[in-house]
């Protein structure tokens, strides 16, 4: 069985609705299908929330009813008989009523985590009852049954194995299981959410728990690009990553799967391929724990990045002074991306500036900050190990007229990585795209 997951854009019309229908149906195999809410719900949503935490239930009333009429008008534009019609728009009615009530209560964090699920439950059950009216045996299976995290905001994969299994094997002979991303149920049996990658984050755990043939994220890209096409010319799909190159990208800015929620099929050996449904002959980019040897597979840039250099004369061999810098970004919870280090002085860098000021301050007393803003890391990503002699050197040859702040290389055999001002993000991506793939083409 495979798993493919439908962002909010690709159900965010009644005719792309219809489109991924025939996507998940046309090759006759079952699946597990995972669906967002349809574009924009969400964020209405987080605004009805936001009105109910300010105590004002008329804002967020005026809100629900303009996007109840939005719902109503897609009900005509999808369903062909007047039974399915009425069918949907009384499911529909039913869950606005619910969001009405959760607004009338006092407001806490769970009013408002129930509150955002309902954008799920609705696109989940619009198409599956379109795919009943198309005489599909499709059926939904809640998210809120089976998917479940812990008190320490992990998935409970031994819960989610039992109860998903329990749901499939209570509705057998289906083609089509639809059920919703992002939504699932706390340690208290509260509706709650699956932060870090949402969606995409419960396909990878639907995959790995049923131990699926792949699973298949469909997005409105083709797959992933060797650079970003927003600001590189002659950028190109590619076709395989491993999962470790995949999770460098993506902590470094590519898009493309959260580092997180890739990690459940990488353990389970689940492949998962990215797909384009606006191209979906396309064949997009499988993520797999193959490695494609001497090979730069992509270039990534992670943008507004810190940099704080610490300088101390009393460094030189002493042994508790990394413990004291890192023991202050732990202390606010400040998590750091690159890290170099001199005989006297380390340079970090950081994407959270929230705590900065409250950092530098305790810093201060261990040596002498400087700060710089606006930096920007540029990631190189691939078989990098250190045996595969040449590939650093392509990469620094081909920024030299670009100004380094940072270099770090060695810490992973995937990635070397260089801190630069942003005013220089564009020549830099550009320059690596010419120099790097032009050679391996």
């Amino acid at each position: 069985m495979q798993v493919f997951k439908f962002g909010g854009t690709s159900v965010g019309t009644p005719e792309r609705m219809k489109d991924v229908c025939k996507l998940i149906t046309d090759d006759g195999t079952p699946k597990i299908v995972v669906l967002s809410a349809m574009s924009g719900t969400t964020n209405s949503l987080v605004e009805i929330a936001d009105y109910v935490r300010k105590g004002n239930p008329e804002g967020a009333g005026i809100i629900i009813t303009h996007l109840r009429r939005k719902y109503r008008a897609h009900i005509p534009e999808l369903y062909a008989t007047e039974e399915m019609r009425q069918c949907t728009r009384q499911l529909i009615d039913n869950i606005f009523l619910d969001i009405h009530d959760l607004c009338s209560l006092k407001f806490s964090d769970s009013i408002e985590k129930e509150i955002l699920s309902k954008g799920e439950l609705i696109s989940t059950n619009m198409v599956t009852n379109y795919l009943k009216e198309q005489h599909v045996k499709a059926v939904l299976i809640p998210a809120l049954e089976y998917m479940k995290i812990d008190r320490n905001g992990e998935p409970d994969m031994h819960y989610i194995r039992e109860h998903l299994k329990h749901q499939l094997n209570a509705n057998p002979g289906y083609d089509i299981y639809i059920t919703q991303g992002f939504i699932c149920r706390n340690a208290a049996g509260e509706v709650d959410n699956l932060q870090r990658g949402g969606s995409d984050y419960t396909a990878t755990l639907i995959g790995a728990s049923i131990r699926a043939e792949e699973v298949q994220i469909w997005t409105d890209i083709d797959g992933m690009h060797n650079n970003d096409p927003r600001f590189v010319e002659g950028t190109t799909p590619v076709r395989q990553l491993n999962f470790e190159e995949s999770a460098e990208l993506a902590y470094f800015g590519a898009k493309i799967l959260h580092p997180t929620c890739i990690q459940p099929a990488r353990i389970a050996g689940v492949p998962v391929r990215l797909k384009n449904t606006m191209d979906p002959f396309a064949p997009g980019t499988i993520i797999n724990n193959e490695m494609q040897e001497g090979t730069i597979k992509a270039v990534a840039a992670k943008d507004h990045i810190t940099a704080i250099k610490i300088v101390s004369s009393r460094m030189l061999l002493a042994s508790g002074f990394l413990c004291k810098v890192f023991s202050i970004f732990d202390k606010y919870k400040t998590p750091i991306d690159m890290i170099t280090t001199s005989e006297v002085g380390v340079s970090v860098t950081i994407d959270k500036t929230s705590r900065l000021a409250a950092i530098v301050e305790r810093l201060k007393k261990i040596g002498t900050v400087q700060v710089d803003h606006e930096m920007c890391i540029i990631c190189v990503v691939g078989d990098l190990r250190s045996e595969n002699t040449g590939f650093e050197t392509v990469a620094t040859e081909a920024l030299r007229d670009v100004p380094l702040r940072m270099i770090s290389y060695g810490g992973s055999n995937h990635n070397i990585s260089f801190l630069i001002s942003m005013d220089d993000k564009q020549r830099a991506l550009q320059a690596l795209q010419d120099t790097i793939f032009a050679k391996s083409e």
